[in-house]
């Protein structure tokens, strides 16, 4: 797994204004920016982002995700 794919992923699934994945070995860090968050608590937006890679996480090609979901007005 590499951050390419996992940014084409939640591109593809998500209207993101912002996506940015760093990582490597099955470590990433995610950071997305979207007018679809305005309305969620922090779990379900993590949430959101879990769900488009629940596969990947499911076979070990990420075991460790740190997410940022934020809306426009938050980033």
């Amino acid at each position: 797994m590499n951050t390419e794919i996992i940014k084409e992923k939640l591109e593809q699934a998500l209207a993101l204004d912002v996506c940015i994945v760093k990582g490597e070995s099955g470590t990433f860090q995610v950071i997305a920016v979207s007018e679809i968050f305005i309305d969620m608590n922090r779990v379900e937006k993590q949430q959101t982002i879990y769900t488009h890679l629940a596969d990947d996480i499911a076979t070990n090609a990420i075991h460790a995700l740190s997410i940022k979901a934020l809306t426009p007005d938050e980033w």
